[in-house]
């Protein structure tokens, strides 16, 4: 099923070494997911515990379950099909209080006073902006904007519509810049 694009080739030749019990491919499938399913995973459950915990659980999924991928999406889709399933599901049944995410706005000691500053100040507006969303929207926006998934990767992975998504993306930056005006330059 690959379609010729090096990335798609390489994917499903990476899931196939996997579902042969190939260590050193999961490995590899691992070091190329950790970052962006923990980067999305935090922000849909907001809950750093919790998130680690469905990192590992859905990379557990894709080692047990990688024979089971039959090339009809991206790799990727499904991966974050399983990670959006998890996360779903620990969410209804997590009763814990919100984390303090003043760690996530400290600076990286690479940057200068004022580009630190600004730096913090971006993300601590968007971290608030987006906590104010609903969860369905969070996820749509973070799913497009960080992950560069396409409407209709995010449909298959929401199990929903592409229309719905589409909907979910208009009110998401409406209420996006309705809560940042003039706060940050038009980037919505």
């Amino acid at each position: 099923m690959a379609t010729g694009r090096p990335e798609r080739d390489s994917d499903l030749g990476l899931i196939a070494r996997v579902s042969g019990g190939d260590r050193q491919a999961f490995e590899e499938l691992y070091r190329l997911y950790q970052v962006r399913l923990g980067r999305f995973l935090a922000n849909l459950v907001r809950h750093p515990q919790l998130a680690e915990e469905v990192l590992d659980d859905t990379l557990m999924v894709v080692w047990e379950r990688a024979a089971g991928f039959k090339g009809e999406s991206k790799l990727s889709t499904w991966i974050f099909a399983i990670a959006y399933r998890k996360a779903m599901k620990a969410l209804r049944r997590y009763d814990a209080p919100l984390e303090d995410h003043e760690a996530d706005n400290r600076a990286s000691p690479e940057d200068g006073p004022e580009q630190a500053f600004g730096q913090t100040r971006l993300r601590g507006l968007l971290q608030e902006a987006m906590s104010e969303l609903s969860l369905d929207h969070r996820t749509v926006i973070e799913l497009t904007y960080f992950n560069d998934l396409s409407y209709r990767e995010i449909a298959e992975i929401m199990d929903c519509p592409v229309d719905t998504v589409k909907t979910r993306m208009f009110y998401a930056r409406r209420q996006m810049k309705r809560r940042l005006d003039g706060e940050l330059p038009d980037w919505i």
